[in-house]
């Protein structure tokens, strides 16, 4: 789901130093407000899949079409333009697809690993005796177990891709699309946009998608020939290829309509009391999708991002603590500095939230799910994402090899 970010990530504890276009604007340097959405979303994606977290009823997938997954992609696509845009750019296109074969393959490499460190753990506990809920069957891995042999390969191959575990594989798919698009830039951005588009609307039509298992006809949860368009966007606007919006009152006014008309007919509680918003829902499935990324999850992100991006300002300046002194400036600072410290760092992140979530699950399950358990598990784990983000930053600015 971040170099990359989900994968993409900063390789120091500062910012790294880019020339990227944004707009017509030139960036000297890696935008805050990426880092600090991207940092958002991480603590989004642990929240939403820790199973039975009451917490998960309020995050912003609860009130819209669009959720976590739309930041996390669309800023990655941001800071691949970053990461991997300036070496296209800079040295030639065969070296920046060389880098860019390079993260898949580290992305590829770091979804194997988590698969396995997972599945063992859930064997572990399901052995232990001392459960009654079934793990493994919670992931639906009792068919890998059931066949080993045969699965192994499907996952090593990503022919067998279970739910819970198709957010890197499709990362990965969408990472080696980039070459393609960037060459076709090269010749007209309109021909980029064109296969970007063209390959949406196959996947819309349900003509481009890989299989998830071999013994149905389930495909990838996250199809990535659908969540490529908005991938793209994110990587067209910081490469300079689309215009930065303009800050307008109209378009405010536009974005924010957009946003509350999509509420009722996203929040389940009042689903479940309308007839007509659940006929809506099931007529018009196609526009809502989540595997395909539908069209109305494009339209609800970007409205939802664009107020963002104005409520952010200028290169993330309302974001900032305000120059006064006080308490709660110095607070906000703080936590400032750990949430974009945790966008920066969000492969690492990402890979210890998804299986840290599957363990605060057990927790709560040990506990009464109680507001006082719920709030003490989830800031722990909140604290974890801190923790783990902070110490990949420490090893990757590599201070032994400081002078003294």
């Amino acid at each position: 789901m971040t170099d990359a970010e989900m994968p993409v990530t900063a390789q120091t504890t500062e910012p790294p130093r880019t020339t990227t276009a944004l707009g017509a604007r030139t960036v000297t340097s890696r935008d805050p407000r990426l880092d600090f959405f991207r940092g958002i979303a991480m603590f989004i994606i642990l929240i939403a899949h820790v199973p039975g977290n009451a917490w998960g009823l309020w995050i912003p997938a609860r009130f819209g079409f669009s959720d976590a997954t739309e930041i996390f992609v669309f800023c990655s696509g941001m800071a691949s333009a970053i990461a991997f845009g300036k070496v296209f750019r800079d040295q030639s296109w065969l070296m920046g697809a060389a880098r860019v074969a390079f993260r898949c393959w580290q992305v590829y490499w770091a979804h194997i690993g988590l698969f396995f460190a997972i599945a063992v753990t859930m064997a572990a506990l399901n052995a232990s005796g001392l459960f009654e809920r079934d793990y493994v069957g919670q992931l639906n891995l009792h068919p890998f177990f059931k066949d080993t042999e045969t699965n192994l390969v499907g996952l090593m191959t990503l022919t067998y891709v279970p739910n819970y575990f198709d957010i890197l594989p499709m990362y990965l798919v969408i990472l080696a699309m980039m070459p393609v698009v960037v060459a076709l830039a090269t010749v007209h951005r309109g021909l980029a946009a064109l296969f970007i588009l063209t390959l949406w609307l196959l996947a819309q039509a349900n003509v481009l998608a890989f299989p998830a298992e071999p013994w149905s006809d389930r495909e990838w949860f996250f199809n990535p020939f659908g969540w490529q368009l908005i991938f793209f966007t994110g990587f067209a606007f910081m490469s300079g290829w689309l215009p930065a919006p303009p800050v307008d009152r109209r378009l405010v006014i536009l974005a924010a309509v957009i946003v509350l008309t999509i509420v009722p007919f996203a929040w389940f509680r009042i689903i479940g009391e309308v007839p007509f918003i659940r006929e809506w829902r099931s007529d018009y499935a196609l526009l809502i999708a989540k595997t395909d990324f539908g069209f109305l999850r494009y339209v609800h992100f970007l409205s939802l991002a664009y107020l963002a991006w104005v409520a952010a300002g200028a290169r993330g300046a309302r974001l900032q603590p305000s120059g006064r002194p006080g308490i709660g400036p110095e607070i906000w600072r703080r936590v400032l500095a750990v949430i974009m410290k945790v966008g920066q760092q969000s492969l690492a992140v990402f890979i210890t939230s998804m299986f840290l979530a599957r363990l605060m699950g057990v927790a709560l399950d040990l506990v009464s799910r109680d507001a006082v358990s719920m709030f003490a598990i989830n800031a722990a784990g909140i604290a974890i994402l801190a923790a783990t983000a902070y110490g990949v930053g420490w090893f990757k600015a590599e201070p032994w090899r400081r002078k003294k």
